[in-house]
């Protein structure tokens, strides 16, 4: 029987979320498998990948051939570097003790790289929400000073109509001044006619 170590699809439509299986090449994608060795999900940056380390080098070591994608996959996780170094512990190339210090060199490294990229996303995220306040406070600078000048232009065209309005009121309580003006010229004629009678 010819095994595969391959992706099985998972996750909704536009969302693929991919489970990492040990099956047999005549299997369905998404039918029957052996064993199921970890999850895989390219939807996060870096992608992110679970897997039984002990179960995959195993299966590495026992023959069973992975697609491309999950080649790649264990390279970046390490399996094949550490076939690579237990080739070289059984050939007596070095011991057990090197072959690990080796392996945790290497994750180590491959850690930083990865913290590098977290925070690069990061930074980036930052920058674009930042961005974003930037564009959002300049649009309700511009709101604020539209809605400014409206009501300048309210507070103006009211205080027109306001002296409108108290100018003809004016007019109106001169008249009954002036009425009352010739009233008070005939009184004093009319004192004037009553001494010279008398």
């Amino acid at each position: 029987m010819a095994t595969k170590i391959r992706l099985q699809r998972g996750g909704r439509k536009g969302y693929a979320f991919y489970s990492i299986v040990i099956a047999d090449v005549r299997a369905p994608r998404d039918g029957k498998f052996t064993e199921k060795i970890g999850t895989y999900n390219p939807n996060t940056n870096p992608a992110t990948v679970d897997l039984n380390f002990d179960r995959a080098l195993h299966w590495v070591e026992c023959g069973a051939q992975p697609t491309d994608t999950v080649r790649n996959i264990l390279r970046s996780e390490g399996v094949y570097l550490m076939k690579h170094l237990r080739g070289g512990v059984k050939k007596g190339a070095f011991d057990e003790a090197t072959c690990l210090s080796k392996f945790e060199a290497w994750k180590a490294d491959k850690e930083k790289g990865l913290d590098k990229v977290r925070e690069n996303e990061e930074k980036i995220q930052k920058d674009l929400a930042a961005k974003k306040l930037e564009a959002e406070k300049k649009v309700k600078e511009t709101i604020a000073k539209k809605v400014a000048e409206k009501k300048a232009a309210t507070v103006a065209a009211e205080t027109e109509a306001q002296a409108e309005e108290e100018a003809p009121a004016a007019e109106v309580e001169e008249t009954p001044a002036e009425a009352e003006a010739p009233a008070a010229e005939t009184t004093p004629a009319a004192e004037e006619a009553a001494p010279a009678e008398a």
